[in-house]
Parts: C-alpha cells; sequence; structure tokens
C-alpha cells in the first residue's frame, strides 16, 4: 500500500482539527468524532490547547484509505505558531488548504497558499462550514482566485447553503477545463478538434494537481460530514504518493523534536531514502557526535506502533539522539530545511516569580528553544535576564503556561518590544598585532568589514595564508566574529556583511629550559577569542552601522470613504502608503508599516472604517530607523565599545 504524508493547513478557526477529526472518523480510526469545543479532539493533546480550542503543536496521526495510508499532520492556524507549521512543509507531499466559507480569505490563508505554491507542494482546497449562517459558496474561489492568483479547479457545487442540509455536489464545471488546458497544449489540441472525453479530462487534473499547477476546490462541512467522502477520494487520486527507494542510502531530516516522560528527547523524522534501524549510529550535524537509535516507532491506525526498522516515505519518532535539533539530516542530508517564513521581530524579557529558580528557568527555556529554533533564548550574565523571542501576544500565554504545567515555574514578561537589526555603512578595517601597544593577547588579528547584499547573512574569508599558524586559532577567531556580530554598535544583531581576517600572527609554541610549556610566552585559543572582539568593534566603528527596524506590508480594505481619514494617521504611525485601488463597494490600501506599529493599527482601524475594515500584515523587509530616537539595545557581552570595561571583565573572568 502507498504512502502519503499529508499536511492539514489554514488560518485560525477555518475548522482544520475539526476536518482531522471527521477524516478520522471517516476511515474507521475512530468511534466518535473529537470536539474542539470539549477538548476531546485526538490530535490536540496539549492541556492549553483543549482549554483555548487552537492547535499550538503540530500532530501526527495515521489512518488507512482503500489504496493509501495517509500520515496526517495537523499544525496550527495562528500566526504566532507559524514556526510550527514552517518545519512541517519540507516533509510533505500533499497538502489540504482548509477555508472558511463564512470568513473567506484571510491573511494566514493567503501566506500559506504562497508558501505552498512557491514549494510546489501540491494541494486540494476545502471550503468548510457550508452549513454556517453566512456561508458563501462560489464567491470564496473567487474571491480566492482574485486575492490570491492561483488556478483553481472547483470539483463541484455547494447546495442548501447556510443550512444543516447543506450538501456537496459533485461535477466538473466548463472552468475545469479552462485551467486545465493552460498547461497542457494537447488537451487544447482535442478541445478545439470537438471535445474532451472525461477520462482524459480527469487524467490531465490527476497530473497536474501532483505538479501543484492546478488546486482542485471541495465544498463541505467538517461538522456535518458534507464533502467529506468526495475529499477522501480527491486525496487518493490527485495528490502524489510518497517516493524514496528503501534500499538506497539513508536519508532523513528531522522537523520536531519533543521531551518524553522522563525528560528525554523525541525526535520526529522523515524518511526520503534508506532505511533507518534500531542500534545504527547516526552523525548529527556540524560534526557533533554520533548517537544510536534506541527506539523507533511509526502512526499506524491512530496510535503508533513499534518498529525495528523504517523505510522511505515514512514519518517516525526516534528515541537516542540526545544532541539531536530541528533541521538536522539523519544521513545524507535530504530536502534541505529552510526558514519559509519571516524570523520573530519580537522580544520580552521572562520574569520568574516568586520561588522561581533563574538556572532552572533558563534551562527550561533552553529546552523549549530546542523544540522550536524559531524561538531564541538571549541571556544576560550582566543583569541575570533571560529574553526570548516571539512573534506575537499569544505565544507568551502558551510559554507561560507550558513553564507553569511542564515545569512548575511561575512567570510574567515585561513589554514586549520590537527587535531591530545592524547592517554596516561602509567598510572598515582594524588590526592590533601581537606585542605591540596596549595589546595585552599574545596574538595578531586584522579583520575588515564590508557590506554585503541584503538577505546574504554573515560571510567570514580569509586574506592571509592558511597555513600562516594553527587552524585552531583561524577557527577561534571566525566563531568569535560570529558571536560577536550578535550586538552591535547600538547592540543588536549586525548582518548582511563580509569579514575579511587581513592580519594574522601568534607566538609558537615556547617554554623556559628543562620546564613544561609556558602560556604565558605562547598563543593559546584565549588569546584569539579575546583580541577579536575589540578587533572587530573597531572595524565596525569605522565602517559605520545604521539600526534597521522590520517592516511589514499592510493592506486594508474599507468603505471607500473611509480611506481619507485613514491616511493622516498611518503617516503618524509611520506607515508608507504605496497604492489604493477598489474592489467592489470597497476601497484598497495598500503599503508598509513598521512592526512596532501594526496593533496599534489594528486596534484604530474598527473605530476608523464603522468596523468594516479588514487589516492584512505580513513581515516584509528592514528599513533604516528614520523616526524618533534610534532604538539601543542593552549588550549581555563584556562591551568591547569599551575596552577598558571589556579587559577587565575578560580579565577577571580569566582570573575567577
Amino acid at each position: 500500500m502507498h504512502l502519503l504524508n499529508l499536511g492539514i493547513l489554514a488560518h485560525v478557526d477555518a475548522g482544520k482539527t475539526s476536518l482531522t477529526e471527521r477524516l478520522l472518523h471517516s476511515a474507521g480510526v475512530t468511534d466518535e468524532i473529537g470536539s474542539v469545543d470539549q477538548g476531546s479532539t485526538r490530535t490536540d493533546t496539549l492541556a492549553l490547547e483543549r482549554q483555548r480550542g487552537i492547535t499550538i503543536k503540530s500532530a501526527v496521526v495515521s489512518f488507512p484509505l482503500d489504496s493509501v495510508t495517509v500520515n496526517l499532520i495537523d499544525t496550527p492556524g495562528h500566526p504566532d505558531f507559524i514556526a510550527e507549521v514552517e518545519r512541517v512543509l519540507g516533509v510533505l507531499d500533499g497538502a489540504v488548504l482548509v477555508v472558511s466559507a463564512v470568513e473567506g480569505v484571510q491573511a494566514q490563508t493567503r501566506v500559506l497558499m504562497r508558501t505552498l505554491r512557491r514549494l510546489r507542494i501540491p494541494t486540494l482546497v476545502f471550503v468548510n462550514k457550508i452549513d454556517r449562517r453566512g456561508a458563501r459558496g462560489e464567491s470564496v474561489p473567487a474571491e480566492m482566485t482574485r486575492r490570491l492568483a492561483v488556478p483553481l479547479v472547483p470539483m463541484g457545487t455547494a447546495a442548501a447553503l447556510g443550512t444543516r442540509d447543506a450538501r456537496f455536489v459533485p461535477g466538473l464545471g466548463p472552468s475545469a477545463l479552462d485551467a486545465l488546458v493552460d498547461h497542457d497544449d494537447d488537451l487544447l489540441t482535442a478541445y478545439v478538434g470537438g471535445g474532451v472525453r472525461d477520462d482524459r479530462l480527469h487524467t490531465a487534473l490527476a497530473a497536474q494537481t501532483r505538479q501543484a499547477l492546478v488546486h482542485p476546490v471541495y465544498f463541505g462541512s467538517a461538522i456535518t460530514g458534507a464533502g467529506v467522502d468526495e475529499l477522501i477520494t480527491g486525496i487518493e487520486r490527485l495528490l502524489p504518493p510518497a517516493g524514496g527507494d528503501p534500499d538506497g542510502p539513508l536519508s532523513g531530516t528531522v522537523f520536531k523534536v519533543e521531551r518524553g516522560p522522563a525528560g528525554e528527547k523525541i525526535a520526529y523524522a522523515r524518511i526520503f531514502s534508506g532505511t533507518l534501524r534500531v542500534r545504527d549510529r547516526i552523525p548529527l550535524g556540524d560534526g557533533r557526535e554520533e548517537a544510536r537509535i534506541t527506539s523507533l516507532a511509526v502512526f499506524d491506525q491512530g496510535g503508533e506502533a513499534r518498529q525495528d526498522g523504517v523505510g522511505a516515505g515514512r514519518i517516525t519518532r526516534v528515541w537516542g539522539l540526545g544532541g539531536i535539533r530541528v533541521g538536522d539530516a539523519l544521513g545524507a542530508p535530504g530536502r534541505a530545511y529552510e526558514h519559509h517564513f519571516a524570523p520573530p521581530t519580537l522580544e520580552t524579557v521572562v520574569v520568574p516569580g516568586p520561588g522561581a529558580d533563574r538556572r532552572s528557568l533558563h534551562l527550561a527555556l533552553t529546552q523549549l528553544a530546542e523544540q522550536d529554533p524559531l524561538i531564541g533564548v538571549r541571556h544576560d550574565e550582566l543583569r541575570k535576564e533571560t529574553s526570548v523571542f516571539l512573534y506575537g501576544e499569544v505565544q507568551k500565554e502558551v510559554i507561560q503556561a507550558t513553564l507553569a504545567d511542564e515545569y512548575g515555574l511561575d512567570v510574567t514578561f515585561r513589554e514586549t518590544t520590537t527587535v531591530c537589526i545592524e547592517r554596516p555603512v561602509a567598510g572598515g578595517e582594524a588590526v592590533e598585532f601581537n606585542k605591540k601597544d596596549a595589546n595585552p593577547f599574545l596574538a595578531t588579528v586584522g579583520l575588515r568589514v564590508d557590506p554585503a547584499p541584503p538577505g546574504s547573512g554573515v560571510r567570514f574569508r580569509l586574506e592571509v595564508e592558511l597555513g600562516s599558524m594553527p587552524y585552531a586559532f583561524f577557527k577561534a577567531v571566525e566563531d568569535t566574529v560570529r558571536e560577536t556580530l550578535g550586538q552591535g554598535l547600538h547592540g543588536w544583531q549586525v548582518t548582511d556583511c563580509t569579514v575579511t581576517m587581513t592580519h594574522c600572527g601568534y607566538s609558537p609554541r615556547q617554554s623556559h629550559a628543562h620546564q613544561r610549556f609556558d602560556k604565558s610566552m605562547s598563543s593559546t585559543g584565549y588569546d584569539f577569542r579575546g583580541l577579536t572582539p575589540l578587533v572587530l568593534i573597531d572595524a565596525l566603528r569605522r565602517a559605520r552601522t545604521l539600526v534597521y527596524e522590520p517592516m511589514h506590508r499592510f493592506r486594508i480594505e474599507a468603505p471607500a470613504d473611509a480611506l481619507g481619514a485613514l491616511l493622516p494617521v498611518l503617516a503618524r504611525l509611520g506607515a508608507v502608503p504605496e497604492s489604493t485601488g477598489a474592489h467592489e463597494r470597497a476601497g484598497v490600501l495598500e503599503g508598509f508599516v513598521p512592526a512596532a506599529r501594526v496593533h496599534e493599527l489594528g486596534q484604530r482601524l474598527p473605530g476608523l472604517t464603522r468596523g468594516e475594515g479588514e487589516l492584512e500584515t505580513a513581515f516584509d523587509h528592514y528599513a533604516p530607523v528614520t523616526r524618533g530616537p534610534l532604538p539601543e539595545r542593552a549588550r549581555t557581552d563584556h562591551n568591547p565599545l569599551n575596552r577598558k570595561e571589556y579587559l577587565l571583565n575578560v580579565m577577571r573572568r580569566t582570573g575567577d
């Protein structure tokens, strides 16, 4: 039997989890349909998920159909948990995008569909809630075509909309042929020549769906079950099964890490090629040590089953990989783990409550960050504070509840702030020579910093001979450069630059006559790690850096007569309107707004538009800060901006 790894994606409250429950029931895996409202769903297992009625962590459950076994992955719909969705995308063979027939296309719908299209993931669309009052039928695909600009193929129509008797009426209409002939010249020739048989049309539909050229659309209700059987038929017939050779070289990707009851790490991995077996020794990424597989489990009939080996195409839970991280390859690298969505642009300090130990808090947050690599942790040794990076305020509640429930730690949060970055303005270089001037380190380090294109990150290169000193010293410089760039002249991460090592030198290993190696006469890695921040900051001073803030692209749809009142408010918020337009009787305004002002814009919009305005925002780029005082971030390092303070801190640490 074939395998299919299927993702369920949607905007919040579109009915993803309810659809998952209906699919499990229809496949005979469950006797009763779980309810989101009652907290009895199979995939929402966290207490907070059941309490709030939203999905926070992706969950995998398996069920059989006639010709394929489906590993179904239910993902969060709330934008605050987009990192969970991101990790799932790289392991999917196909997807179902759920859209509410009442709310229609939402901001999250647009983000998800654009990403699915970019990654060429075959996707079916399920228009849910056709039984709800206010449900719309054919106007939802029309809205999707207009706002998402994607080729859709309605697989039928919806009847008795907005009632408990709402149902799906299967049947391909003329629009199906119009969509398919755009990608199939032979089909167009047959159509012009006298018509296309139904079997030829369905063959073309399956082929183009599997290539992600078109997206079939079904209508239904996860609550009543309308249209779900037809959706299941589409999943079987239109989406491609998992590929891969179980006898080939091992290749897999870890997309999720969680902790078991005893605190052990459990990795979720998709195997693309070969077979993973218990007792296999797996090298972990970035030159880390090997680890041995102690146990494997696959998802089966709504539960899981232990296996001695797991072959290509399957999703497995893996025990024994203590150092594993999200994105790590098992064997040869498979599909690259990439960030398909924007990084978090918010930061908050976690404040321990009465009785909460700071060390325990730091350990707990570090473990949470292991499970979610986009949620970074920043520890300030000087102020004894720990910060976390976030996507939104709901995520705060989740972290707070998780720390309380799983770690017994009571915490609060300070006010959320925006995370900026720094980029160099021009080139700048500096050098300090061994045993010269005021250099207290037995090392020569010269560095040049040059701007690089936006989005290119940090590149380190050598302008000196690699053999001119031990490789360990070069590695110490590079590692320290990358660490130091985490806090630039204004305290923000410096990115989009090239750092070139222009000078190097060291004192060879020496000792007094008939005595042991003398560190005071010979260079060590400590000398290069100590000197590099001073040289790099000096080079950055000469290059100068600009602070950039995150900018969101916004789209406001509101009554046309309300747009005039919006413009001065947008100007006060630092927004830059770029275009205006009209859709039916509404006006459309698009442009960019600082991420720090998005929340305020959302709060003010209803009052300015008589409650009829709709706002969509998504991170787009970073722009130089031009308004108000330049944002500064408190440093958490030894402060190489102040040479005297830095040397005192470093020497004191060494003395300790």
